[in-house]
């Protein structure tokens, strides 16, 4: 179970993008095959990316590589720059929790509002649903980051 909460961004990113591919892959043989495509194609496509594109982030945040300017930083004493990293840490964390909220309300409209998907005719919060606790999960790799960085730094420092 440590595992799969451990890993659980990169699995998820993996069987989206596996499924991704086999979807792409069926669509050109349809295609090519009979000279239609697969209507749902597109649909799936698009909202998978941004999936991808959420988790990912939540990989780079974990893995440190998020953007970040650090010439700033670099330039300034020991303890300043580490005043500065703590406040990037707490204003990024700030906005990635806004943005869980927001992107929550989003999904909370779409629900009542009871819009559908153009081709499969689904109901458009099931792709949107994952957004906000992706958007957390990434809130939270990222205090993860911080916190083994420094941990390690004391360690260095020690």
């Amino acid at each position: 179970m440590s595992f799969l909460l451990r890993e659980a961004e990169r699995l998820i990113c993996a069987v989206l993008f596996l499924g991704m591919t086999l979807l792409g892959f069926a669509n050109v043989v349809v295609r090519y095959a009979t000279n239609y495509s697969l209507a749902s194609s597109e649909e799936l496509l698009t909202n998978g990316f941004l999936l991808l594109t959420v988790f990912g982030a939540a990989i780079a945040a974990r893995q440190g590589q998020h953007l970040a300017v650090t010439a700033v930083v670099s330039m300034l004493p020991r303890r300043a720059a580490q005043a500065v990293v703590v406040l990037s840490v707490i204003l990024s964390v700030g906005l990635l929790i806004v943005s869980a909220w927001l992107a929550w309300g989003a999904v909370q409209v779409l629900y009542r509002n009871g819009l559908t998907s153009y081709a499969l005719r689904i109901p458009m919060w099931y792709y949107q649903a994952a957004v906000p606790f992706a958007f957390l999960l990434i809130a939270w790799r990222f205090v993860q980051h911080a916190m083994a960085e420094f941990r390690q730094a004391g360690a260095d420092h020690g």
